[in-house]
């Protein structure tokens, strides 16, 4: 069974910055596209950066720039560092793999929730003005 663990959210001012981490264990496949959403309070998942096995990565607009994405293959980690956090950073992030050697879209905003078959409890980003 494949299980996510994210980590690393937490409590900042704007400005500030916190890394995220998806580790993965049970995967029954070596390719998996990661892809990391997010839910701000009262709305529904917005994807924001994936990354595939073959390690292409893509952003939202929102957190181009801002926002990296990477990945550990020996750990069977994702990262999420998040620079110049804003407040409408807030909200409830969730890793989410789903198998195959490419991302089911180029951009993460565009990727339904329901394409992902596994996903992480979450961790709160929080950023105050």
């Amino acid at each position: 069974e494949v299980q996510l663990v994210e980590s690393g959210g937490g409590s900042v001012q704007t400005g500030g910055a916190l890394s995220l981490s998806c580790a993965a264990s049970g995967y029954t496949s070596n390719t998996y596209c990661v892809i990391w959403f997010r839910q701000a309070p009262g709305k529904g998942r917005e994807g924001i950066a994936h990354i595939s096995s073959i390690n292409r990565t893509d952003y939202a607009h929102s957190v181009k720039g801002r926002f990296t994405i990477s990945q550990d293959n020996a750990k069977n980690t994702v990262y999420l560092q998040m620079n110049s956090l804003k407040p409408e950073d807030t909200g409830m992030y969730y890793c989410a793999a789903a198998s195959g050697a490419y991302c089911p879209s180029t951009n993460p905003a565009f990727s339904n929730p329901e394409w992902f078959h596994y996903w992480g409890r979450g961790t709160q980003v929080t950023v105050s003005s």
